[in-house]
């Protein structure tokens, strides 16, 4: 990257590596229109490219291990696009054998937890997402959630059986020897000075990293539970709309909560109204549409809105449209409200527990 004047130049494939929010922040700064529309094409073919390559990934992983485990493709992907980039804050061989351990848990846990009681489901989801987050999630602002506790909801919510299932298992052993093989390629040359035993020797009930943890960790279980308990199918859409929601500070989280329940009621109305207009040859295609709508998105909001589109093209073939709308709307509103009251009452109780323990040493 060149730096000159004060401006920084990038490259056209360093331009191709900017998320949406730095993409458009070059178009914010563009000074001549010539430049806009340079950055302008750079940022189509970023999308154009990430939509045909995330599109033929996970029709390869369709076709080798068969359509029911596509969404093992879905997960694999978002492990790569994110891990080739993220760390997990440690030595990177220690985060390599912990990345390969996740896969173990997202392929083992959520079908074992769908074979027992809610409950008992409930309680294996919780010990499963410990892992997972205690030990992936150590820093909340890089938002490994949205990949590994996604990733484990959606194996969850989309279980197989029998031989679909030996599939997964293949796929997703695949799909840990590519991650882990990215993942410590890119990273074997960083240093870091913290291991394992930093994380877990830095865990402490009263910071806002631990409580915002725990709260993942128990109330994403609790609000699947009770969905299931309810006999609500697509559970897992409430605690996908739960996980998103959690964040470090309530403030944070009223934003989020607003932005998840008015994106998916927007994202709703515009659906149906093209299930309308469309063919039902190409009802299926609306969830393309949404991908690149997700893909132009920089804003919570916005993405909520399109990330509502693949849903719901799913769900209305199993439950109509009018069924699975209901459940859109019904989960989500369910998911996020659940955990702003959950995490707004621990966080109120722990902070109440510290002020006695502060009194109770004072005196």
């Amino acid at each position: 990257i060149k730096v000159e004047d004060g401006r920084i130049y990038m490259t056209f494939y360093q331009e191709l590596q900017l998320n949406q929010a730095g993409s458009k922040n070059l178009l914010k700064k563009s000074e001549t229109t010539k430049e806009k529309m340079y950055h302008i094409l750079v940022y189509l073919i970023k999308i154009a490219v990430t939509m045909v390559f995330c599109f033929l990934f996970v029709t390869v992983f369709s076709i080798l291990f068969g359509n029911e485990n596509s969404i093992v493709g879905v997960v694999v992907l978002l492990c790569l696009m994110v891990f080739r980039n993220a760390d997990l804050g440690i030595h990177t061989g220690q985060s390599t054998m912990l990345l390969a351990m996740f896969f173990v848990i997202m392929v083992v846990c959520p079908h074992l937890a769908n074979q027992l009681s809610p409950v008992l489901g409930m309680l294996l989801n919780i010990a499963a997402l410990a892992v997972l987050i205690f030990f992936g999630c150590h820093n909340p602002f890089m938002f490994n959630q949205s990949t590994l506790v996604l990733g484990y909801l959606l194996l969850y919510g989309y279980d197989v059986t029998g031989t679909s299932y030996q599939m997964r298992l293949a796929g997703m052993i695949l799909g840990a020897v590519l991650t882990c093989f990215v993942f410590y390629r890119n990273h074997k040359n960083r240093t870091f000075k913290r291991n394992l035993k930093d994380l877990i020797q830095e865990f402490d009930i009263t910071s806002s990293r631990t409580k915002w943890q725990l709260c993942q960790i128990i109330c994403v279980p609790i609000v699947l539970c009770i969905a299931e308990l309810c006999n609500m199918p697509r559970a897992m859409w409430a605690g996908i709309a739960a996980m998103s929601a959690i964040l470090p500070f309530v403030e944070d989280m009223q934003y989020r909560v607003r932005k998840r329940i008015v994106g998916n009621i927007v994202g709703v109305i515009c659906f149906t109204v093209l299930y309308f207009l469309l063919p039902s040859s190409i009802y299926a295609y609306i969830g393309i549409l949404g991908g690149i709508g997700v893909g132009f998105s920089a804003q919570y909001g916005w993405q909520a809105v399109f990330n509502t589109f693949g849903a719901l093209a799913i769900a209305a073939e199993s439950y109509g449209l009018k069924g699975a709308v209901s459940l859109r709307v019904i989960q989500n509103v369910f998911g996020v409200v659940f955990a702003l009251a959950f995490c707004a009452v621990f966080y109120w109780f722990m902070s109440k527990q510290k002020e006695s323990d502060v009194t109770v040493h004072a005196e």
